[in-house]
């Protein structure tokens, strides 16, 4: 009996050890507050309007690149209504397009909705970052799996916005993605 209670005291502690680790540290730890005092502030209507060119890499659930990718994005305001459109080129030849309509509320929390997300995205943009949360179906050539997305986009210096976002599955997470989204000249 004493090896079975040790075994699932282990078992407890290491479960505890892997929540604490989930709440205070790593990706799904930061909050917005933790950018509030950051420059350059980061401002959708601006840094997400007019062309922009994204490209990036998507991490497997097994931590390896499993895609790579380029998309012309390019975003339109109206006040605090906009629309982004995103046009993917995978390096396996599969293309992808997808439109966003995005609602800037006065408190800097933002609303997303595409054809793909289910329901609707909510965000908040705060000091030099935004940060998106919204569940994804994926098409069916990609298994067309349901995954929640959080989304993290930090504005660089130069305009070029650093965007990491992680998928997960039952609270698993299943991939990562890592892109930069750069202004087009004019």
């Amino acid at each position: 009996m004493t090896t079975v209670l040790a075994f699932l005291f282990g078992a407890a502690l290491t479960l505890g050890a892997f929540a604490l680790h989930a709440r205070y540290m790593g990706f799904r730890a930061q909050a917005s507050v933790d950018y509030a005092a950051n420059l350059p502030v980061f401002d959708v209507r601006r840094h997400l309007a007019g062309p922009i060119l994204c490209e990036g890499i998507v991490y497997g659930p097994t931590g390896r690149v499993s895609s790579r990718f380029i998309a012309d994005m390019n975003g339109r305001w109206s006040g605090t209504e906009g629309v982004l459109t995103e046009d993917f080129r995978y390096d396996s030849g599969r293309t992808q397009a997808r439109e966003w309509r995005l609602s800037l509320a006065n408190d800097g929390t933002i609303r997303a909705t595409a054809p793909d997300i289910i329901g609707a995205g909510r965000g908040v943009q705060s000091g030099n970052a935004v940060r998106l949360d919204y569940t994804i179906r994926l098409p069916r050539e990609a298994g067309g799996h349901t995954l929640d997305v959080t989304d993290w986009m930090y504005l660089m210096e130069n305009g070029t916005i650093m965007n990491r976002s992680q998928f997960r599955k039952f609270g698993i997470k299943v991939a990562e993605l890592v892109a930069t989204m750069r202004p087009v000249a004019a």
